[in-house]
């Protein structure tokens, strides 16, 4: 599924309306009948018929407004009480919004204007409305919100605790483009946009105001992002992930599903590589080895009795250079590596981990404080052949800031246009981690997560990402195939999690023993329940 911006939005309309002649008055009744049709189905979910107390339309007079004209109108031929709310002047109206106003203005259907009454009247009229339709901005906003759009926004946030809030493609302040609000925007409950999500759905303020999303078929065809040469990201879903899992042979045995290296832990921090080694056993790997430096090895080895273990030369709590001789005739043994959990940092660890990549003949995932001994070396990352050994970077927007010298800030600020950048700049498969993941390919591919909340936000969780995705490369995946299924494998198993627990509860172990069951539920979706 596409994600789209404002401007590629824009462009797939002109060429419906232009190339392929479809005219947008057409596109607009074809918009606030696909809203109508929402709209009843979230009203017969709550149980009201919509005969008691109006739908409240509120309409500005741009396109927004008129697919909230058509709303309104569609909706009081089926019977429904419905009072449309013009924000805007009637001659500021034009074109396609001004056909569907006049429209309904000559249905003589309930109707109130900015123009004639106040705004403490309208406060009025939507105190007891359970129903109340966003149609005042949608797309078309720049910079901050004006009155009276502000003041009303602002009422319906401070009031929309026992009603349904429907935004009519964005929420009404929220940038379609960057998430980003400036001032005020709706917190809607449902968010019905039109042909495919937005980047601002997806993106810093936008997963806070969007609630439920949906995205319904206006007669824009999604793969007009493909005809004109869109450069958007793609959203994963349940069908992208399925296709993404390695494919598992029944008469496989652990010899079939690959050897997982993991090489992480210092006398600081002792759980983070057997999280990703267990994420790893959980997510399918057949054989998954945890190289630890010597000294804790004794605390681990009873933990996780289906690991091997490969006790490593330890000097001053950290891994020696002497390490690396004992690995160096080892590492052919191993089909992808993990380097990073629970590591630490130490003099002489930068060079340390370029030498291990220089070795390594397999995939590498880093992670953690293989990140930031990673820094000083990233030029090394263009010179490893990609071919045999691709490596995926799985930094949060921290450990993304210090790999680019900047700032968490402006990370988020942009956090498509730097993954994807960054990606095709070293050549590497990126994960940058957050709220919403965002994927990117050497090639220039971009990828959003659309799970995952704050039950992940303990540490510990991104171990177990890392473990996942060298799991599925352990068994065959591509890594563009392996970060798409492991970044919502991890999310998914998180959410069910929080289903039972509560967000404040879930820690990584319980994501752990979620693995399978997320698993299940994308590759049989029966059997799971689901």
């Amino acid at each position: 599924m596409y994600v789209l911006g404002q401007d590629d939005m824009r462009k797939m309309d002109r060429y419906t309306i232009e190339q392929l002649g479809l005219p947008g008055v057409v596109l607009m009744e074809n918009a606030g009948a696909r809203v109508t049709e929402e709209i009843v189905r979230l009203v017969a979910e709550k149980g009201d018929n919509g005969t008691r107390y109006p739908i409240m339309i509120l309409a500005g007079h741009g396109h927004n407004g008129g697919d909230g004209f058509v709303v309104a109108r569609r909706l009081s031929d089926l019977g429904y009480k419905v009072k449309l709310c013009l924000l805007a002047a009637p001659e500021k109206l034009a074109g396609d919004a001004k056909v569907h106003y006049e429209v309904y203005r000559r249905r003589n259907l309930p109707f109130w204007s900015v123009q004639d009454a106040s705004l403490e009247e309208l406060f009025i009229l939507l105190e007891p409305a359970p129903v109340i339709v966003d149609a005042m901005l949608g797309t078309g906003i720049k910079g901050e919100v004006r009155s009276p759009y502000r003041e009303v926004i602002g009422w319906l946030n401070r009031h929309r605790q026992d009603k349904t809030v429907v935004a009519v493609d964005l929420p009404s302040g929220l940038c379609a483009e960057t998430g980003k609000v400036q001032g005020e925007a709706v917190r809607a409950t449902h968010t019905i946009t039109f042909v495919c999500p937005k980047k601002g759905f997806f993106l810093q303020d936008g997963p806070q105001y969007i609630g439920e999303w949906k995205a319904v078929d206006i007669s824009v065809p999604p793969s007009l992002a493909e005809t004109l040469h869109l450069n958007v990201p793609l959203l994963i879903t349940d069908d992208d992930v399925h296709e993404a899992l390695p494919r598992r042979k029944s008469h496989g045995h652990k010899g079939s599903f690959g050897h997982a290296l993991v090489i992480g832990g210092s006398s600081a921090y002792v759980g983070a590589p057997l999280f990703a080694a267990q994420a790893a056993l959980n997510s399918g790997a057949g054989l998954v080895t945890l190289a630890v430096p010597d000294i804790i090895y004794p605390q681990l080895a009873a933990q996780s009795p289906a690991t091997i273990f490969l006790p490593l030369p330890t000097e001053n709590g950290y891994l020696a250079q002497d390490a690396l001789q004992v690995l160096e005739n080892k590492l052919e043994t191993y089909d992808t590596l993990v380097v990073g959990p629970g590591l630490g940092r130490w003099p002489g660890g930068s060079e340390w981990l370029a030498r291990l990549l220089k070795l390594a003949h397999m995939p590498v995932v880093v992670d953690a404080d293989g990140l930031a001994m990673l820094k000083s070396h990233l030029s090394l990352l263009r010179l490893l052949p990609k071919r045999d050994r691709p490596v995926i970077l799985t930094p949060h927007p921290g450990e993304m800031a210090r790999l680019l010298g900047t700032t968490v800030g402006e990370v988020e600020s942009d956090r498509l246009g730097i993954a994807q950048r960054f990606a095709q700049e070293h050549g590497v498969f990126l994960v940058l981690k957050g709220h919403r993941t965002v994927l990117a390919t050497p090639e220039g591919k971009v990828w959003i997560n659309p799970l995952g909340h704050d039950a992940l936000a303990k540490g510990g969780s991104g171990d177990i990402l890392s473990g996942i995705i060298a799991a599925f490369v352990a068994q065959g995946a591509a890594p563009e195939q392996a970060v798409i299924a492991s970044v919502y494998i991890h999310a998914l198993a998180a959410e069910r999690c929080a289903a039972e627990k509560s967000r404040y509860s879930v820690l990584p172990t319980d994501v752990l023993e979620a693995l399978g069951p997320a698993i299940l539920s994308i590759v049989d979706p029966a059997r799971s329940g689901q």
